[in-house]
């Protein structure tokens, strides 16, 4: 039987668990809040633009589960919002219980508030992690997918301080790079003014804060478009975001409201008091982060060089995935990664060849595609995902974005890749 820790329970983490269960090996999801599903407890957007076509790839590669929870978990299906078409949106109150009780089913072992601080390494392999509370944990291949957002002196230093986020740095401790402890230098992403670093893209809001009819048209519609005040537009914000699929201008013109259970503002963060003058909002309260009138966490200060089959460069044992394999944006992003590192860790367990997805495929070609471009310098301002920016027009461009599922059954099939992540390796 295989080991396989995975240190980092966010969407990622989850989808590697799935994954490497599914190829019949032991699994170990360390996590250092008291849930999982980390970014993607806030997050809640799936199937807007190319992630369609994403996500119906990998249920066609074996990996149906998470997406089945997604699926089942959405408020609103089919939504239209400036820029992006079929989207749905997931509950985010209810799915991490969802995806927990899956892997649990699944014979997945969580342990929840437990912070790897360290690596124990043999030449090139890591041999086990050590944790706060000085035990260590061992296996034989590791994953790590622990972001790439704190500790909160990067909030700090490149943003505008601790913002009070879903992490909870403060809480359960930062965030440790487990590539660099053993030996790998990270890189860092920058924003267009060369700056290091990007802010989260969106807030929440409690919805009961807002005005009933704001409320009802959430419910009912799922989208609420609000004008901004011609003197509070600012569009020099847009540059600042992680979410380059949401910078246009509209963005700017207008508060973009979704409903995820919460009303999810796509802004990084705005001032309370300016909030207030708009109509329906004159009561508005933030969930998160508790600080959005002034800042968001910052995201994309600790990315480790890998393979395009999630192999971590210069270590044995080691895999990637999520914003942690790149600059990445997004749960489909996060678990088309998370999926592949998985399977990979089973296979590099037995001494099999690593699986790299084709490129023409679209989870094949972004891994490879934001692979490349990471390793120029304009490449390290841009954020690749599925629902818009650089590598939706190249999807378009390539004839590769579409809402068929039996187009997309047929591309899969004929790679000879249909079920791979449902395959039994052990």
């Amino acid at each position: 039987m295989a080991s396989i820790v995975i240190i980092g329970g966010g969407w990622a983490g989850c989808a590697a668990a799935v994954a490497a269960s599914q190829a019949g090996a032991e699994v170990l999801v360390l996590e250092k809040t008291d849930m999982l599903l980390g970014l993607g407890n806030v997050g809640g957007i799936m199937r807007n633009n190319g992630r369609y076509t994403a996500a119906e790839e990998m249920i066609n590669l074996g990996m149906g589960k998470p997406f089945d929870i997604t699926d089942r978990a959405a408020r609103h299906t089919m939504i239209e919002f400036p820029g992006h078409s079929h989207a749905s949106l997931y509950d985010v109150t209810k799915v991490e219980p969802m995806v927990r009780r899956l892997l649990e089913e699944m014979g997945v072992k969580i342990r929840l508030m437990s912070r790897a601080i360290d690596v124990i390494k043999k030449g090139n392999a890591v041999k086990g992690i050590l944790m706060a509370d000085d035990t260590i944990v061992e296996g034989d291949v590791f994953i790590e997918t622990t972001g790439s957002t704190g500790p909160m002196g990067n909030c700090l230093k490149y943003g505008n301080g601790c913002a009070m986020c879903i992490l909870r740095c403060p809480s359960f401790g930062p965030r440790t790079s487990i590539s660099q402890r053993a030996g790998v230098e990270d890189i860092l992403g920058q924003r267009g003014d060369e700056c290091y670093g990007a802010f989260s893209g969106s807030c929440k809001l409690n919805k009961d804060s807002l005005s009933q009819e704001i409320r009802d048209r959430l419910n009912r519609e799922g989208v609420v478009v609000l004008k901004v005040p011609a003197e509070d537009v600012k569009p020099e914000k847009l540059s600042v975001k992680v979410c380059q699929q949401y910078a246009l201008k509209e963005y700017a013109e207008n508060i973009v409201l979704l409903d995820t259970g919460h009303a999810k503002l796509m802004t990084p963060f705005y001032p309370l008091e300016k909030l207030r003058k708009i109509c329906g909002l004159e009561n508005a309260r933030y969930e998160d982060p508790y600080s959005g009138g002034k800042g968001n966490s910052v995201r994309y200060l600790s990315i480790a060089p890998r393979n395009n089959s999630m192999k971590v460069e210069g270590l044995e044992n080691l895999l990637c995935g999520g914003e942690k394999a790149g600059l990445f944006v997004g749960h489909t992003e996060a678990i088309t990664t998370g999926s592949l590192a998985g399977h990979n860790s089973v296979r590099l367990a037995l001494g099999m060849p690593l699986l790299e997805l084709p490129r023409n495929l679209v989870t094949g070609d972004i891994i490879a595609y934001a692979n490349e471009r990471i390793k120029t310098k304009e490449g390290l301002k841009k954020r690749y995902t599925f629902a818009g920016a650089e590598f939706f027009e190249r999807m378009k461009e390539r004839k590769m974005y579409t809402i068929d599922k039996q187009e997309i059954e047929r591309r899969v099939s004929r790679m000879d890749l249909t079920d791979i992540f449902n395959e039994k390796l052990i």
